[in-house]
């Protein structure tokens, strides 16, 4: 089964969504990290991002390596997030990443997170979530996680949301069928407690 949760920067996607597979016992796909793998490639290597994408091993998990080496902290940092939105838009990038993505979901549980799981990369889940919060909120969090002010954080965000949303290739919205969840006030555990009555309704389907 795959429970597949989309959403903006910020909503709660990655922290509710690891939450969820730990409680589900079902394995964690952070497609972002992906992108952001990527875009880290290009800001230290250069080149062409569709043959970056091609080429670099990503191994999603606890850790994220990037064929073989850590890169867990080093795609958080604002300037790759910035990269990342960017080569989200290139559909070479998009096709190459997606291919991977579906690779790993052909087998097994999987809680898969980003901004196209259910819309492009697993359209036929069971469970399709859309997590959103509110601006302010999802700044703050932001904000907190980079340890940088909420002023900046809010800047960036719009410029991403208008990127993601507006992009050509898979631009960000909630999938047919899609349930949104709204994380704004809520614990990761009551979110998470949402999510798993939803998986535990489609089991029973």
């Amino acid at each position: 089964m795959v429970v597949a949760i989309d959403g903006p920067a910020g909503a709660g996607k990655s922290t509710v969504a690891r939450a969820a597979a730990k409680a589900l016992g079902f394995t964690y796909l952070d497609s972002g990290a992906m992108y952001r793998a990527v875009a880290l490639a290009l800001l230290e290597r250069g080149g062409a991002a569709s043959d970056r994408a091609r080429e670099l091993e990503i191994v999603i998990g606890d850790r994220v390596l990037s064929s073989g080496r850590d890169v867990t902290e080093a795609i958080r940092a604002p300037e790759v997030s910035e990269g990342a939105s960017r080569v989200a838009t290139n559909e070479k990038v998009r096709e190459a990443l997606v291919g991977k993505q579906r690779a790993l979901l052909a087998a097994g549980d999987w809680v898969a997170e980003g901004r196209d799981i259910g819309t492009v990369v697993a359209p036929d889940a069971p469970v399709k979530i859309y997590l959103v919060a509110d601006p302010a909120e999802r700044a703050r969090r932001r904000a907190a996680e980079l340890g940088t002010d909420t002023q900046t954080v809010m800047r960036d965000q719009a410029l991403r949301d208008a990127q993601d949303q507006g992009r050509e290739h898979s631009p960000l919205k909630p999938a047919e069928g899609a349930i949104e969840v709204d994380t704004t006030g809520l614990t990761v555990e009551q979110v998470v407690e949402r999510i798993a009555g939803l998986v535990r309704a489609a089991q029973a389907r």
